[in-house]
């Protein structure tokens, strides 16, 4: 891996955990706001946040860019469609 490469690996990693954490964050302080007024733990999480429902979505988006789909994995579907159309010319 290229030093580019790594250094921005190491960036989008970075990004994505603090991402997590204040997904974690503004979770427990909707979650805990919504049982003190409910009193019910259950409808704390029945009543979910739309907000917390997109940015949890955004979060498994870059989930699976960063740890699926991440530049070896391009690196070997280049390879792969590369010798795909190394096909020997016939004259």
């Amino acid at each position: 891996m290229e030093y580019q490469t790594a250094q921005q690996r190491v960036k989008d990693l970075k990004s994505f955990y603090k991402n997590c954490m204040w997904f974690g964050i503004v979770a427990l302080i909707i979650f805990t706001r919504r049982f003190i007024k409910y009193g019910d733990f259950t409808e704390a999480i029945s009543t979910g946040s739309i907000i917390l429902t997109v940015w949890g979505i955004i979060i498994a988006v870059k989930a699976v860019k960063l740890f699926i789909l991440n530049s070896e994995w391009e690196e070997k579907i280049l390879q792969d469609e590369m010798n795909k159309t190394k096909k020997p010319i016939n004259f």
